[in-house]
């Protein structure tokens, strides 16, 4: 049975609060394993305004973020981690394959694969109509 949250549930876990919480809701996660959430991204994003104004793009850095987020899911539900922070440690073989515009709902896959102390590493992706968006090696530490 999947362990699904809305915004408020998010919220419980994670830190993160608008304009910055870049998860619309988690399908399914278990804790210390894996997330899998989704982000629906609307023209009215704050962002797009800049990024670009005659080519509106979802900075590959904030695609990144919410994979980050959707680990802090997974890592942060986990009891001995309840109630702190997860911050990067460290991104590695990050690649951009798609470009993600107003109007994508972005599905977000993180699995934790690593955690020894408060550290760890996630291996991320993110698929747009199931193809690969971004995917990367998320490195992770635990503070507070």
């Amino acid at each position: 049975m999947a362990n699904s949250l809305d915004v408020i549930g998010i919220q419980k876990i994670i830190p993160h609060r608008h304009p910055f919480l870049l998860l619309d809701k988690v399908e399914d996660y278990e804790p210390g394993q894996f997330c899998v959430a989704y982000k629906n991204f609307t023209y009215d994003e704050y962002f797009f305004r800049g990024h670009f104004p005659e080519m509106p793009i979802v900075p590959g850095v904030l695609t990144v973020e919410a994979l980050a987020q959707a680990g802090a899911v997974a890592i942060l539900s986990q009891e001995s981690f309840k109630g702190k922070i997860a911050v990067f440690a460290g991104i590695d073989n990050c690649k951009f394959k798609r470009q993600i515009i107003p109007g994508d709902t972005v599905r977000l896959e993180t699995k934790i694969t690593a955690v020894r102390g408060p550290m760890g590493i996630g291996e991320a992706v993110a698929t747009v109509d199931g193809q690969v968006a971004v995917q990367c090696t998320l490195k992770f530490a635990i503070v507070q």
